[in-house]
């Protein structure tokens, strides 16, 4: 077993413990809730550096966080008194236009890649939050904008690297590891540590699209006319219907600052020009009382809402597939939704049809093809705001709504650590999953995550 000094001489990154320099900064995470304490942080430059840090953890029989963007929900980027390996400098993106792809490193955010592939007028989908990790996004499914039209990001990848349990590298790809490849593409980070994905890249430059604001009284307008529409619309377009507080920004009439919204989120990345009809079915619904809509980067929308959800907020999430919206269903997010503890909680209601359905369900480790959307409630809020109180409105509001969802199970990228249906949160392939996990990490070392139990 190593040391921790002999640790020290066989990666190039920094290795802090606690009283070091950069620790206490160093061992927080995005969400605020998670206060933990782990022995050792060690901040990879390599995939030298990672299997130092997987063989140091595992001989020393420490809990192993493995750390991309820090976005994780129930804090599954850091742990008590284990290791955390921290990916955050492993984050170059090099494109290859000709082959329309992009390799991006284990800890890469989706700014880091927009920045990248937007200068050669690419983009695949990523998430609603600029600073969430490449990495979790990919391996949990990755639910964005560009969703409906380019799929989710987990079907863009087209092979990874992958350091085991036992520290070995892999190549997962659909000629090498093909199992490797089928369980990272939605079976979350159970597998092993990804230093570097190579992800499809489509021809997205300037989008047409930014928020729509609407009176809370026109919710069940709103999210009936969102229903309706989204499911036959062009592919090329993505929207989100949620609830928005409104901040303090320009765009919104001063008086109005604070009060609470219902709000369609809209991108189209077609040709810009068509942008105004591909959305007009929203602006028909009801009256829109603020707007920051038209042409612009997509990096520019997909970094829009970063001021809401800032490192360091309390959170605390559910979320289900849905597989319609019945006027019961509406009903009760009208009742639920609109009193929200805070500025920045929310429920988002994403569309996951079109080229995401056309996936077989046991193509991939995600199987919920058959959802029409993933939604989630989040509370986000930093004191005064209570603790009790933002949780009992995102639990008040999940157990009126959930009845509806039609299915079992819960988009595994935005649940807090009391969601406890793991099998079905992975869908019908959980397991194939627990086969693939007993292939690749046997004992488990991989369990600071929505843990598949290795097949016996």
């Amino acid at each position: 077993m190593t040391t921790i000094a002999e640790l020290r001489e066989q990666v190039r990154g920094p290795v802090v413990e606690p009283g070091e320099d950069d620790y206490e900064e160093l061992r927080r995470v995005h969400n605020g809730v998670h206060d933990r304490r782990p022995a050792l942080i060690v901040r990879a430059t390599s995939t030298a550096d990672v299997v130092a840090t997987v063989n140091h953890a595992r001989e020393a029989g420490l809990d192993l966080a493995v750390r991309g963007g820090g976005h994780s929900a129930p804090g599954f980027g850091t742990c008590d008194g284990g290791v955390v390996l921290d990916l955050s400098l492993i984050n170059n993106v090099f494109v290859d236009p000709v082959r329309k792809t992009a390799r991006t490193g284990g800890g890469a955010t989706w700014g880091d890649f927009n920045h990248a592939t937007h200068a050669f007028g690419h983009a695949t989908t990523g998430g609603i939050i600029s600073t969430t990790g490449v990495s979790g996004l990919t391996l949990g499914g990755g639910v964005g904008y560009l969703a409906r039209g380019c799929g989710l990001t987990c079907d863009n990848l087209v092979s990874a690297e992958v350091v085991t349990a036992d520290g070995r590298i892999l190549v997962a790809s659909e000629t090498q590891n093909e199992d490797l490849l089928w369980a990272l593409r939605g079976g979350g980070g159970n597998f092993g540590v990804v230093t570097s994905f190579e992800l499809g890249l489509h021809d997205v430059g300037t989008i047409y699209g930014g928020p729509l604001l609407y009176e809370v009284e026109d919710g069940p307008a709103v999210m009936r006319a969102y229903d309706e529409y989204i499911q036959q619309a062009p592919e090329q377009l993505g929207a989100f219907f949620g609830w928005q507080m409104a901040p303090p920004l320009p765009f919104i009439p001063e008086d109005r600052h604070g009060d609470m919204f219902c709000v369609v989120v809209t991108c189209w990345s077609g040709r810009p020009e068509m942008g105004e009809q591909a959305i007009k079915p929203f602006r028909d619904v009801a009256e829109v009382k603020a707007e920051l809509v038209g042409p612009m980067p997509y990096p520019a929308l997909n970094s829009a809402f970063d001021g809401l959800f800032h490192k360091g907020m309390r959170q605390y999430w559910k979320a289900d597939y849905v597989l319609d919206l019945p006027d019961e269903a509406i009903a009760a997010h009208v009742e639920h939704g609109p009193p929200t503890p805070s500025l920045s909680s929310t429920m988002h209601l994403y569309s996951i049809n079109g080229t995401p359905s056309r996936v077989g369900p046991e193509e991939t480790a995600f199987g919920h093809r058959d959802a029409r959307y993933v939604m989630v409630i989040g509370a986000f809020w930093d004191p005064p705001v209570e603790d009790d109180a933002a949780i009992r409105w995102v639990r008040d509001y999940y157990d009126a709504v959930h009845p509806f969802s039609g299915t079992e199970g819960g988009y595994i990228n935005m649940l807090s650590e009391d969601d406890d249906r793991v099998a079905q949160n992975y869908g019908r392939n959980y397991e194939r999953l627990q086969q693939v996990k007993a292939t690749y990490d046997p004992d488990n070392l991989f369990h600071l995550n929505q843990n598949i139990t290795p097949a016996r």
